[in-house]
C-alpha cells in the first residue's frame, strides 16, 4: 500500500462518525452469529477470533482517541449491555414499574433529568451519544412533544435543532414565539440507532418519565407533533390528517385535564410543502388559545 492510501486519523474518526449517525453499533462478518447467546456463554465472537487481521474495537478506540474525538460507546460491547438489550432480560411491566418510581419520586424538572439519566431500562441509551431531555422556557404556557431525537439533537443535546427544528421555529414565529415562550420535549429521550421507529417496549420504558415532566412543568397547552406523539400521549388511533387540527384534553393528573392539540411534523413539512397550509390552520387555532389565557 502506498503512503497515498493510508487511511489518516482523521479519515478514520471521520468515517467512524458517519457509522454511528447511521446506526451502526457493532462489527460483523459474512456468517451470521447469534451474539446475544455468545455473550450469556462468555464466548468470544467467531468473527473476532477468525479475524485476526481485522480492526479491533480497541484499535479503533485508540485510531479516533489519536484523532481527537470518542469512538461510540458500542463498538465495544459489554455483556451487561447485551443482556440488558434481550427482552427476556428485563419484562415490559417491571420496566415500565421501576419508570414509574424513578419518574414519581422527582420533583423537579431537574431531578427528573437526573432520574432518567440514571435510568437504565431503556436500552436505546446503549447506542445514544446523550439524553436528550428538553429546550426552551418550563415556566411557558404551552409545551410541545414530539417522538425522538435524530442525528442532530443526538449530537447537540436539545430536541428540534435539525432542519425540521429550524422549520418548527419559523412556524412558532408566525404566530409570535419563540423558544423562550414554549417548552419542548419528546416522547422519547434517546435516538433511535439509524432515526428507527421507537420498538412499543422502548416507549413504554420512557413514557412514564414524559407523563411526569408535563406534570411538572405543568403547560396550559399541549401540543403532539407528529402522529406518534399523538398516539402516545392522546391515544389518537386515526391518521394525523384526520387527528390534527382539533381540541382534545390530556390528563396533566388526577382530576387536571388541559386543551391538546395533534400537528403535522415538521419533517413531514419538508417532505410534503403542500400541507403547510394546514399546519398554518392549527397554528392559527393554538395562537387563539394562547390569546384566552391572556
Amino acid at each position: 500500500m502506498s503512503s497515498s492510501d493510508t487511511i489518516t486519523p482523521e479519515a478514520l474518526a471521520s468515517l467512524l462518525r458517519w457509522y454511528a449517525d447511521m446506526g451502526v453499533d457493532m462489527a460483523v462478518d459474512e456468517a451470521p452469529h447469534d451474539r446475544f447467546a455468545e455473550a450469556l456463554a462468555g464466548k468470544p465472537s467467531p468473527a473476532a477470533a477468525s479475524a485476526s487481521d481485522a480492526p479491533t474495537a480497541r484499535s479503533l478506540n485508540r485510531d479516533a482517541a489519536t484523532a481527537g474525538m470518542s469512538a461510540p460507546r458500542t463498538l465495544s460491547r459489554t455483556r451487561a449491555d447485551t443482556q440488558a438489550l434481550k427482552p427476556e432480560a428485563a419484562s415490559a411491566d417491571a420496566l415500565a414499574q421501576s419508570a414509574r418510581e424513578a419518574a414519581a419520586s422527582a420533583q423537579t424538572l431537574e431531578e427528573l433529568r437526573a432520574r432518567l439519566d440514571a435510568f437504565q431500562g431503556c436500552a436505546l441509551k446503549n447506542t445514544a451519544t446523550q439524553l436528550v431531555f428538553s429546550d426552551g422556557n418550563p415556566q411557558a404556557d404551552i409545551m410541545f412533544v414530539g417522538e425522538a431525537p435524530g442525528a442532530d439533537e443526538d449530537r447537540i443535546g436539545r430536541p428540534f435543532v435539525g432542519r425540521a427544528g429550524q422549520l418548527l421555529d419559523k412556524m412558532l414565529a408566525s404566530i409570535g414565539l419563540d423558544r423562550t415562550k414554549v417548552y419542548i420535549a419528546n416522547v422519547v429521550p434517546w435516538r433511535p440507532p439509524g432515526n428507527r421507529t421507537p420498538t412499543p417496549v422502548e416507549t413504554a420504558a420512557c413514557l412514564p418519565f414524559t407523563h411526569r415532566q408535563i406534570e411538572l412543568a405543568d403547560p396550559k397547552i399541549l401540543v403532539c407533533v407528529g402522529l406518534p406523539s399523538a398516539q402516545t400521549l392522546l391515544n389518537v388511533t386515526e391518521g394525523i390528517k384526520r387527528a390534527r387540527g382539533k381540541w382534545m384534553s390530556y390528563e396533566v393528573a388526577p382530576g387536571r385535564t388541559i386543551p391538546a392539540m395533534a400537528m403535522l411534523h415538521p419533517a413531514y413539512l419538508l417532505r410534503t410543502p403542500a400541507d403547510k397550509k394546514l399546519a398554518w390552520q392549527d397554528l392559527r387555532m393554538i395562537a387563539k388559545e394562547l390569546a384566552k389565557l391572556g
